[in-house]
């Protein structure tokens, strides 16, 4: 009888993990530099128009390159274990999730910014709103829906070792791994929505919270850091938005 054991995956020569660690990061740094160009200008606050959908899409995938490969670099050293002609379809099925999440979103926002509801404004529910989903990313930290996802984003190794056929296995492996990471992070992008999401400054800090939770050797420590964080910025947005920096508020650029 054939045995169905599931046979150990190799590990990486030193070089080959060095080499590919730096091509991630290589493009992750790539990435800010070509974001940084298309944000210089643009208002960074809370509300922010998002443009026309094929801007935003282009910009959204180089965020999500910038944001989210350095804290991929292990998943994608796990597939290149199982086959380094699986690396690149891995990290394109991976950065092609986040892609799509980012259409729904810009759906999502531009519909809420299209009806114009007064309601909203910054100078009246509109920071409580801000704050309202800053604090609800922060209590999606405790949830065990939170947990199993983050479970599945730092321990790679068992999705490699199930899709390991060459390219189109890393591909189906980068769009699964991205849905991971959706219900993982999907709360700190809301996040950042509510703290400007075409603000470079935001991007950073949120990108700094996904790695830390994704990377820390201290799991439940990071975790919980990363939810006193966005506790403070949610209490800081709704009790002093003007003190907080890098935070733009609404109609102070058009001012300017």
């Amino acid at each position: 009888m054939e045995s169905t054991a599931i046979r150990p995956i190799p590990p990486l020569p030193g070089l080959t993990r060095a080499g590919f660690t730096g091509a991630l990061l290589a493009l992750a740094a790539g990435a800010w530099v070509v974001t940084v160009e298309r944000m210089e200008g643009m208002d960074g606050g809370p509300g922010t128009a998002l443009g026309g959908v094929g801007w935003f899409m282009a910009s959204w995938a180089l965020m999500m390159a910038a944001m989210m490969l350095p804290s991929l670099v292990p998943a994608a050293l796990a597939f290149a274990r199982a086959g380094e002609r699986t690396v690149a379809a891995f990290v394109a099925g991976y950065v092609g999730a986040w892609t799509a999440a980012g259409l729904a979103g810009y759906l999502v926002f531009d519909g809420l910014r299209s009806l114009d509801i007064s309601f909203l404004a910054w100078d009246r529910a509109g920071r409580y709103v801000a704050a309202g989903v800053i604090l609800a990313a922060a209590v999606y930290q405790f949830t065990t829906a939170k947990a199993g996802w983050l479970s599945r984003c730092r321990n790679p190794l068992e999705l490699a070792r199930e899709e390991r056929s060459g390219p189109g296995g890393g591909l189906r492996g980068g769009i699964r791994h991205g849905g991971y990471c959706l219900g993982c992070c999907l709360a700190l992008m809301a996040a950042l929505f509510a703290l400007g999401v075409m603000s470079v400054a935001w991007m950073v800090v949120i990108a700094a919270l996904i790695a830390v939770e994704r990377l820390s050797p201290w799991r439940a420590t990071g975790v919980y850091g990363v939810a006193v964080v966005l506790v403070v910025l949610g209490v800081w947005v709704a009790a002093a938005p003007g003190d907080l920096p890098g935070l733009t508020i609404p109609g102070s650029m058009a001012m300017m």
